[in-house]
Parts: C-alpha cells; sequence; structure tokens
C-alpha cells in the first residue's frame, strides 16, 4: 500500500505521523511511504533520516495526498486537509468529531474513509492510541500549572509543593482514568495536596491501593465536587466519554466561589472540555482569565513535547497501521472489530454512533463491513 505522512499544519503542531523507524518497518514490509518535505523536523527527524529508512520525500501535501492511499497524520485534518481527500482515502488520525461539525462535514463531502485514534480499542476495552497522548497531558497538566500558580503568570502565587511549615496547594483531579492518573502522580511527586473524585468505586479502590493512600479519593456528586472546587487551588478536567463531548462539570456561577487567581487545566478541551467557561487555546497564548480564575484550555498539549510525544504514539499505531495497509481498510477493519471502533466516516455517513448523537447527524455503518459477534 502507499502510505503518506504529510506535516501538520495545525497551529504549533510539531508531531509527526510516523518516525522513521517506523517508516522503516512499513518499507521492509512492502510498503511505499510517502513524507512530505521536513514532516519531521519539529520532532528532530531530519528528512535524511526517512530516506535511511527507505521512505520517499515529496515537496509538499499535494504530492503526498496524490501519491498515497492511506493517510497517517495526528492532528484532525484542517479544511485544506479535507479537500485534498477523496473517496479513495484513508485517513488514520485523532478526529475529536464529537464537538467539530465543520470537519464532520468536510470529511462527510470527501468521500474518504475515516478512522479516529481516540475511539480504537483493545481486548481490555481500554483506547491503546489514545493512553499514551493521554499520559503525556496528564504528566504536562502538573508542568504546566505549577507555572500558572505563579504570581508571575496571575496565578496565586504558590508553590505547588509548599515549604516545611507551609501548606502544598491544594489540587482536584476530576477523573480517574489515564489522564488523571498520570496527574496524580506527578502532583504527589511534586508533594501537594490531591484529590480525585470519580465516579466508578471500583476505580476509586483502585487509585487508593496504587497511591497508598498518598492521595485521598472522593466519589463525585454535584455537591462534593462543589465544596472541593471551592477549596482548591488547582483544579484539572480529566474526564473522557469516548467519541463524545465532555460533560460540563463546572459552572460559570461556580467559579465565583473558588480562590481569585485558582487554575483550571481542561484536558478534556479537544472533546469540547469539561467546565463551562473553557474554550480552545494554543501554545503561543494559552491562558485566559474568566471572574478571577486563570483556564489553561490548549488543545494539543503534547504537541509541546513532540519528540516524546511522537515516539509514544508511533509505538502505539504501528501495529494497526500494518494491518491497514497489510490487509486493505475494509479486510483489516472487517478482521479487527477493536479497529473497527475507530470506523467514524465512511461512504459519506458518520459511522461512530456516539459522535453521530453529539452532532445531530445520521448514523449508518457501511455496506462493506461486517460486524464481527
Amino acid at each position: 500500500m502507499r502510505i503518506g505522512v504529510p506535516t501538520e499544519i495545525k497551529k504549533q503542531e510539531s508531531r509527526v505521523g510516523l518516525t522513521p523507524e517506523s517508516a522503516g518497518e512499513l518499507v521492509a514490509a512492502g510498503h511505499e511511504v510517502h513524507v512530505q518535505e521536513g514532516a519531521g523536523v519539529g520532532s528532530g527527524f531530519a528528512d535524511a533520516a526517512y530516506r535511511e529508512a527507505g521512505a520517499s520525500i515529496l515537496p509538499d501535501a499535494d504530492a503526498v495526498f496524490g501519491q498515497s492511499e492511506l493517510i497517517v497524520k495526528v492532528k484532525e485534518p484542517q479544511p485544506e486537509e479535507c479537500a485534498r481527500l477523496t473517496p479513495n482515502h484513508t485517513l488514520f488520525t485523532y478526529l475529536h468529531l464529537a464537538p467539530d461539525p465543520v470537519q464532520a462535514r468536510g470529511l462527510i463531502e470527501s468521500g474518504a474513509t475515516a478512522i479516529a485514534y481516540e475511539t480504537v480499542t483493545d481486548e481490555e476495552g481500554r483506547l491503546p492510541l489514545l493512553t499514551p497522548m493521554s499520559q503525556v497531558a496528564g504528566r504536562m497538566s502538573m508542568q504546566v500549572a505549577a507555572w500558572a500558580l505563579m504570581k508571575t503568570r496571575r496565578g496565586r502565587g504558590l508553590l505547588l509543593g509548599g515549604v516545611p511549615g507551609v501548606m502544598p496547594a491544594r489540587v482536584v483531579i476530576i477523573g480517574g482514568g489515564v489522564s488523571g492518573t498520570n496527574a496524580a502522580e506527578i502532583a504527589v511527586g511534586m508533594r501537594a495536596d490531591v484529590t480525585i473524585f470519580d465516579r466508578d468505586t471500583g476505580r476509586l479502590a483502585q487509585l487508593d491501593a496504587q497511591f497508598n493512600g498518598l492521595v485521598k479519593t472522593m466519589y463525585s456528586t454535584r455537591k462534593s465536587l462543589a465544596e472541593a472546587v471551592s477549596e482548591a487551588d488547582l483544579v484539572i478536567g480529566a474526564v473522557l466519554i469516548p467519541g463524545a463531548s465532555a460533560p460540563k462539570l463546572i459552572s460559570r456561577q461556580q467559579l465565583r466561589t473558588m480562590k481569585p487567581g485558582a487554575v483550571l487545566v481542561d484536558i478534556a478541551i479537544d472533546q469540547g472540555g469539561c467546565f463551562e467557561t473553557s474554550h480552545p487555546t494554543t501554545h503561543a497564548d494559552p491562558i485566559y482569565e474568566v471572574d478571577g480564575i486563570l483556564h489553561y484550555c490548549v488543545a494539543n498539549m503534547p504537541g509541546a513535547v513532540p519528540r516524546t510525544s511522537t515516539y509514544a504514539l508511533t509505538n502505539a499505531t504501528l501495529p494497526f497501521v500494518m494491518a491497514l495497509a497489510g490487509k486493505g481498510t475494509h479486510g483489516a477493519i472487517n478482521a479487527d472489530p477493536h479497529l473497527a471502533r475507530g470506523l467514524t466516516v465512511a461512504d459519506g455517513r458518520i459511522t461512530h454512533e456516539a459522535v453521530a448523537r453529539d452532532l445531530g447527524m445520521e448514523y449508518a455503518l457501511p455496506g462493506w463491513y461486517t460486524p464481527r459477534a
């Protein structure tokens, strides 16, 4: 199969869909890999490294899309990329379509088949292609929060871990999944006072055991969360509903109960955000203020550490890319129900039920798909 890797064009996105090592594995399996000139530079991969791996370097995105069947990216396609897609293309990338009707319409009109990293599953029901970036975002959330809490960034002027004789910052993490757990690991390491909220009592028990009592765990109700938020110096929003928009868990009214200069970090912003006052920001201008509360809502947090993120992502995606290239899109999806759960657009329709529901669009599976029992 002919596989294309275009340069990411979303603002301040430096990751790339394949490392040179991943490209080499595909070439060794008999596939063609076409990489746009400079696509890997932001992650520290020179064009020469791809050439040495057997990939070809093409001058621009038009050439990559024109000579490829399978497009492997990182971020959701921008409008000009949707315009390059045709019914002969399969797109494999993060999509986060639920809060993005413009992108959804672009993909539908292209006729391409689009498979979303974020809803591919594994045997345990986990999300293996979302996990590495959730790990990165969770760990990064504490770095950026510690920075935002400084008075020089308009925060409360707190050191996250305090010092002897001075209380550490109070951290509330909403969601005990991958992002929330990784955020807690760093927060505990920085000696913050950490409470994790979740509605899965089994997960809360696991977290209590995992952290040996170093974090507090709370069952999330509107009352318990509201009380904790009012006392928090930092709130991390890490709630995920696969494929669907994130629930709004902190209202604009609740901001008035918080301490001036407190910080909200919304890891769920790709799915619309879990704070009512959230809207996407960029690494160039990451923080804004609402009612005295700082919001960090960068939609591609892992893009700030592209080398780490690209390796982590491609380690996870390569087996699926190999399957798509080796069996063809239809063959790979029909053979693997976990990959099939990533199928989001095909034959001009939304093929993921939760995405279609949130977009208010028609949901239909393609005729070529045969669900496995």
